[in-house]
């Protein structure tokens, strides 16, 4: 099985509903998994989801992260090298960043579902959190515990229960996902994270001041 069939298939899980994820044999009730398969079945638009941006929408630089929230060297870029990327170039208008995520697993697509969970407002801050505490949610044991230190994060965040639910039962949004970052991971040949486009050219992780040299000269500087 592929790696994007194997998260599919963790899409429809999660189509099945978090009733799914509380329940210690981890068991899909019958009716919930005629559920899943409509929903593997439902035509997927990826125009609705939505892209992650910051910085000014004409800013000379563009650059697209493409990053896996159980990835330790996306967690490390994120605690370190773009947090002064965002101080000396994002927020300064010369960079528009956009980051779009790779789902490796189904304990990834699960943290986006959390991240996207308020929308844009509140997607990188919560997205912060998850790269913060990713050693600890993703070592929380089975399906069951982390999905519950996401919904912690997600609590965190100021997002309540009924929300969070609602966000984590939407299979057709979960496969939605999926067929976006597939679409997105052929287009830009995405073959690991963290990986960056850099106004259209290929990128490859690197340390913040090569990274800083490249953006200079994209500035012409």
């Amino acid at each position: 099985m592929s790696r994007i069939a194997t998260v599919i298939c963790a899409a429809v899980a999660v189509a099945a509903g978090g009733y799914w994820l509380t329940q210690s044999n981890n068991t899909l009730p019958p009716n919930l998994l005629v559920g899943a398969a409509e929903a593997q079945e439902a035509e997927l638009d990826t125009s609705t989801i939505v892209e992650m941006v910051q910085g000014a929408e004409d800013a000379p630089v563009e650059i697209i992260e493409y990053a896996s929230y159980t990835c330790p060297h996306c967690a490390n870029f994120h605690q370190g090298a773009y947090k002064q990327l965002k101080k000396d170039f994002i927020d300064t208008g010369k960079v528009k960043f956009t980051y779009r995520e790779v789902y490796f697993d189904r304990y990834g697509l699960w943290a986006s579902m959390v991240a996207r969970c308020a929308g844009p407002e509140k997607f990188f801050g919560i997205t912060d959190l998850i790269y913060q505490g990713q050693s600890e949610w993703t070592r929380a044991g089975g399906p069951t515990e982390i999905v519950d230190e996401l919904r912690k994060i997600g609590r965190l965040a100021g997002i309540d229960n009924d929300q969070l639910e609602a966000c984590l039962q939407d299979g057709t949004r979960a496969q939605t996902l999926v067929a976006w970052y597939q679409e997105n991971a052929e287009r830009d040949d995405v073959q690991g994270t963290p990986s960056f486009v850099v106004n259209g050219k290929k990128v490859d992780n690197q340390p913040y001041d090569d990274f800083k040299k490249l953006i200079e000269d994209e500035l012409g500087s």
